[in-house]
């Protein structure tokens, strides 16, 4: 497995070895040794979680407060999706910043997303099915969601408001300058 560290961030993209042959491809999507060893520090997932959206499907900006904070490894199994988490750590040099990434499943890339960051995802494919997993467990009364389309994050979806599918959670979802920081 190959990783790449995104500039100035604590985000990491995960490239597995691939094998293909005529009867199709093989790789190790998780191998919890080589993961804290590449990493050179240990994390354990508790939690596996799936979705499949449509094209046009935007779901979040998601994430959850103290004590039930998450970091995430999430990859696309199949089809593609624009990735984007938004550093909510008050503390950070990089606060307010977002990043992007187009994931899928023909990349095979995966996002390793540490604890501080809301994230969100736009279905660009079809439909796509979108794997995370988390190193802890959900909590409603933790859990907060910052607006997609916030005037001072100002992310480029790619899309149309017309053409999107949103949850009236995530349609609901207050200003980042209004969302409570970790």
């Amino acid at each position: 497995m190959k990783i790449s560290e995104v500039e100035n961030s604590d985000l990491l993209i995960l490239t597995p070895e691939t094998f293909e042959d005529d009867r199709g491809y093989f790789f190790e999507s998780f191998n919890q040794n080589k993961f804290d060893n590449l990493l050179k520090q240990k994390n354990v997932f508790i939690q596996d979680n799936e979705s499949k959206s449509i094209k046009g499907t935007l779901r979040g900006f998601h994430y959850q407060l103290s004590p039930y904070t998450q970091t995430k490894l999430v990859r696309v199994i199949d089809g593609e999706v624009l990735d984007v988490v938004v550093d909510v750590r008050k503390t950070s040099k990089n606060f307010g910043k977002h990043w992007s990434f187009k994931i899928s499943s023909e990349n095979k890339k995966q996002l390793f997303i540490p604890q501080g960051y809301a994230h969100a995802f736009l279905t660009l494919s079809d439909s796509a099915i979108f794997s995370y997993k988390v190193d802890n467990y959900f909590s409603p009364e933790h859990d907060r969601t910052i607006i997609w389309n916030d005037d001072v994050l100002k992310v480029d979806w790619g899309f149309s408001e017309l053409d999107l599918v949103i949850s009236n959670k995530d349609r609901n979802g207050i200003k980042f300058s209004e969302a409570e920081y970790l």
